[in-house]
């Protein structure tokens, strides 16, 4: 797997919303906590376009993110929300291009399916972690959200346990391998498909909001008996 550098102050990063436009004050918001890290913060061209051409839509945000990760200043590429829809521009990135510049790719919840399909088809690691508008705005930012953006700037592994919150244990042991995973609905939209997560050897992350018990466990049937079947 390609590592992408750590970030370093004065560091150029690029914001893009491949998953549908943020809140302006919101993301404004998230910006200043970037800035006080001291990296450099440039948006995308099209982060808050919106328009009823679904196909045009789709081509200007495969638009920044092919200029974010071309971009020879830009080390990070941030997400700004998350929303819907970028199972649609999968198919149609330069993975190559992204194995020939890598660099941080950073976000959750819908873009999940970019963090998967990135990793499948430029064997670069990509991040799980919280967004600029939906996470880092004044109303809902914690401590440790940013501590969570902080350790791009080192080498260090980062640790996870009950202080961070609660933990339950469901059965004992131990275990280790990479991390793989993201947001179980589009896990398991993503099954079948050439962007399907890579299970084998692996320890596997779930999240999801305000899915109902019932869908909760079809999905997860679902995953155990494709993903884990086929590895």
């Amino acid at each position: 797997m390609i590592k992408p550098s750590a970030l370093q102050k004065g560091d150029q990063v690029a914001i893009i919303a491949p998953a549908g436009p943020p809140d302006k004050d919101h993301l404004m918001e998230g910006i200043k906590v970037l800035e006080r890290m001291g990296l450099h913060v440039v948006i995308g061209r099209h982060v808050f376009d919106t328009e009823e051409d679904i196909a045009a839509l789709d081509q200007k945000r495969l638009a920044d993110l092919h200029e974010a990760f071309m971009g020879p200043a830009i080390r990070g590429i941030f997400c700004a929300n998350g929303g819907f829809g970028t199972a649609r521009i999968a198919p149609m990135i330069d993975y190559e291009k992204i194995q020939r510049n890598p660099k941080i790719f950073w976000g959750y919840s819908d873009i999940t399916y970019l963090l998967n399909a990135i990793q499948k088809g430029s064997n670069l690691v990509t991040f799980h972690g919280p967004m600029v508008a939906s996470d880092l705005n004044d109303g809902v930012r914690t401590e440790e959200t940013e501590s969570s953006i902080s350790s791009l700037f080192t080498k260090e592994s980062l640790s996870f346990d009950s202080r961070n919150s609660p933990l339950n244990t469901l059965a004992g042991g131990t275990g280790e391998g990479r991390l793989v995973g993201g947001n179980l609905t589009l896990l398991t939209n993503g099954m079948g498909t050439p962007y399907q997560v890579h299970t084998d050897g692996a320890i596997l992350l779930i999240e999801d909001v305000e899915e109902p018990a019932f869908r909760v466990y079809l999905m997860l049937t679902h995953l155990t008996s494709g993903c884990f079947r086929c590895g």
